[in-house]
């Protein structure tokens, strides 16, 4: 025996049955009313839905050179364990994230060599011009953060990324509505009309990037996006000298998952954008496949500040390349103390004059 098959409404998701009176399909609870034909396309729809498919099919890298291995040191802080490169040139320096001192560990070796890399555009002077400008008007900051002896803590390091290609094929399906309201002397009334909107497509994506230091706060690096990826040239030795460049401690497989959400969450936006013409537009499913997925490893120039303020270590960041300042500033409590006792007053004495005002009235 044949199974029957059941229909749910797209408007309320109950079940929706033939009435014979007025010989079409018509859900019991919101009485709305159907074609046979429109649930079947409808139907065919919801059976015709892909899940998500973003798993990565390529790997990036290389290996490294016999004679860059030889003019590239390897240091390690001892304090929060990060792991930097510098050129053979580099005495000794300090760490980019705590300001401890780094011990030479020896010759690099290890790592897979990057395909790529953004050069630094803007030197450690416009560094300390973008952080002032950063802290300008900010009247809860504390006075002694601008010392000089603070900005030279500035260090421009090369920090790792991952960098994704994908093609994808997405299949999205979306629950509109649009309502219409009318009044008459007695009543007022509202008509709300139910849409189901599918939207597939293809969209292509270069160079989706995630930074590969754990170290480094994602939210961070996500801030000084974008990068010109046009200006990125072939990685050479040549390009560290004067920097640092950290270590990747997060490998391209562990970074394929933040690269596929991104990668998902781009194409949701970009559908969601051509949804036009209803009063409210949510999504119901999504699929999004990826194809012809690539990754390869890059440098990408960062200028970064770490100082502490009430045992509370702040990190600050600068693209090297256009010159995008981001970071928490540290508060003085005292001057929000008194920041606020100001604020309530002036509040009480507008309160107070609108009272007074009211009674004259």
């Amino acid at each position: 025996m044949a199974d029957i098959q059941e229909f749910q409404c797209p408007c309320c998701g109950g079940a929706i049955e033939f009435n014979s009176t007025v010989q079409r399909m018509k859900c019991p609870y919101c009485d709305t009313e159907f074609e046979i034909e429109d649930l079947l396309a409808y139907d065919s729809v919801l059976r015709s839905a892909q899940d998500d498919d973003l798993n990565w099919h390529a790997q990036p890298g290389s290996s490294w050179q016999e004679e860059e291995e030889a003019s590239l040191q390897d240091y390690l802080c001892q304090s929060c364990g990060g792991e930097i490169i510098a050129d053979e040139a580099t005495a000794a320096t300090s760490c980019p994230y705590c300001g401890s001192p780094v011990i030479l560990t020896g010759r690099l070796s290890g790592v897979l060599r990057p395909d790529c890399v953004i050069p630094f555009k803007l030197d450690k002077q416009e560094a300390k011009a973008r952080l002032r400008q950063h802290c300008q008007g900010k009247r809860l900051l504390p006075k002694f953060f601008l010392d000089e002896a603070h900005l030279e803590q500035i260090k421009g390091i090369y920090v790792p990324f991952w960098l994704f290609d994908a093609d994808t094929h997405a299949s999205i399906r979306y629950r509109a509505t649009k309502l219409r309201r009318w009044s008459t002397r007695d009543y007022i009334y509202s008509e709300t009309h139910y849409y189901s909107v599918l939207r597939k497509g293809r969209l292509g994506f270069d160079n989706v990037p995630v930074d590969g230091s754990e170290k480094m706060p994602d939210a961070l690096m996500e801030a000084l996006e974008p990068f010109d990826f046009s200006q990125a040239v072939d990685f050479q030795t040549a390009y560290l000298a004067g920097y640092l460049a950290d270590k990747y401690d997060i490998d391209a497989d562990s970074s394929q998952q933040r690269a596929a959400q991104r990668i998902k969450q781009s194409v949701e936006d970009v559908f969601y954008e051509t949804v036009h013409g209803f009063d409210t537009v949510s999504m119901e499913s999504s699929g999004v496949q990826l194809t012809n997925s690539r990754a390869k490893y890059a440098l990408f120039p960062v200028w970064i500040l770490t100082t502490s303020f009430n045992g509370k270590r702040y990190t600050f960041a600068m693209n090297g390349q256009t010159g995008k300042f981001v970071g928490e500033l540290p508060v003085d409590r005292k001057a929000a103390g008194l920041w606020t006792a100001g604020l309530t007053a002036l509040f009480g004495l507008l309160i107070y004059g609108a009272a007074w005002l009211v009674w004259l009235l």
